[in-house]
């Protein structure tokens, strides 16, 4: 928006454990079990290198890794299944003759595969620059949004003394709860990750089996992630890191100490597609949202297609656009389903 010459102002409070703040930032062109390619992939990854170094260049840091994801197979099931994706499309996916070649770092016993072009983002780097950027500039209120203090008019917006054309709630989880967006069929889901101390690994490398390892700040790795569907906090949990620790002593051939265990709550969607877009009702209220672990690859190409229709009423994408949820947005309060 600041590029198309829009005034902008951002309200956030700074807080230690969001979803952003702890995701190992890792950008794979393949996702699930079944290593299908990530909705949108090759779309998605020139436009990524293009914005991230754009970003790089305007706050004079590097914070966009290219990256292979080693893959260990953690099944005869998995193994098969990487072996057969390959078959019908290695476009990202290389089988390997070298089976002994990591021996000296893990245990394993199914062999591995490799997974490449990824790329990793340096997400605290990168979050950390952008709001020096925006406090030096005066554009970052450090306060917790109050939502009653928000009026909707029909030609703009007003909290407290700021009036403007729009307001875009890109919140995470908290959208969730507010009260224009919270009939959006979110999914949230609870990730948890250690941040461990060990020996030196190799490097330009995510190493993945079942949980993946991704060198987080000098010998510091982040060990991660899970996927919890219930949950009653957002707190780290003893059973993730009990669990973690023994399979990653059983995996991890050097000795490692766990100095960190961070949680979050995932602002995911039950269809795995974003939240774009404008309320149906109330036009001067937008969303982006709902990328769920896909924020490094979807969250760059749907702030500026958003940035665009606000701009020049470019149309949004029908599978992003919260249009589609029209009914259950303009839904009055208490109507039941």
């Amino acid at each position: 928006l600041e590029k198309a010459g829009q005034s902008i102002v951002v309200i956030d409070q700074s807080k230690p454990f969001t979803a952003s703040k702890i995701a190992a930032g890792i950008i794979n062109p393949v996702t699930g079990r079944r290593m299908v390619k990530t909705w949108m992939i090759e779309e998605l990854l020139n436009f990524i290198k293009i914005e991230y170094r754009a970003l790089e260049s305007e706050l004079g840091i590097q914070c966009l890794e290219n990256t292979t994801v080693i893959d260990f197979f953690p099944s005869v099931q998995m193994r098969q299944s990487f072996l057969k994706r390959q078959g019908e499309d290695d476009q990202f996916l290389q089988v390997t003759k070298e089976e002994n070649y990591w021996r000296n770092e893990f245990n394993y016993e199914l062999g591995w595969g490799s997974v490449s072009p990824a790329y990793l983002v340096d997400l605290p780097l990168l979050l950390s620059s952008y709001r020096n950027k925006l406090k030096q500039n005066k554009k970052l209120l450090e306060e917790n949004f109050e939502i009653e203090r928000l009026f909707v008019k029909n030609d703009g917006v007003q909290y407290k003394d700021i009036r403007s054309n729009k307001i875009i709630f890109c919140d995470g989880i908290e959208s969730a709860n507010n009260h224009y967006f919270k009939n959006l069929p979110f999914a949230p889901n609870k990730g948890e990750a250690l941040i461990i101390e060990t020996s030196p690994l190799s490097s330009g490398f995510v190493f993945k089996k079942g949980i993946s390892i991704v060198h987080w700040e000098k010998d510091k790795y982040w060990v991660g992630s899970s996927y919890e569907w219930e949950f009653s906090d957002d707190l780290p949990t003893k059973e993730f890191r009990e669990r973690t620790e023994y399979l990653l002593g059983q995996w991890l051939r050097h000795p490692f100490k766990i100095i960190d265990h961070v949680a979050s709550i995932r602002p995911a969607t039950l269809e795995r597609r974003p939240f774009v877009g404008f309320h149906p009702q109330h036009t001067n209220l937008g969303i982006l949202n709902g990328m769920g672990t896909k924020g490094c690859t979807l969250g760059p190409y749907f702030a500026k297609q958003l940035a665009d229709h606000i701009t020049s009423n470019k149309p949004l994408m029908k599978e992003a656009d919260i249009y589609r949820f029209k009914g259950i947005l303009t839904r009055p309060p208490g109507s039941g389903h």
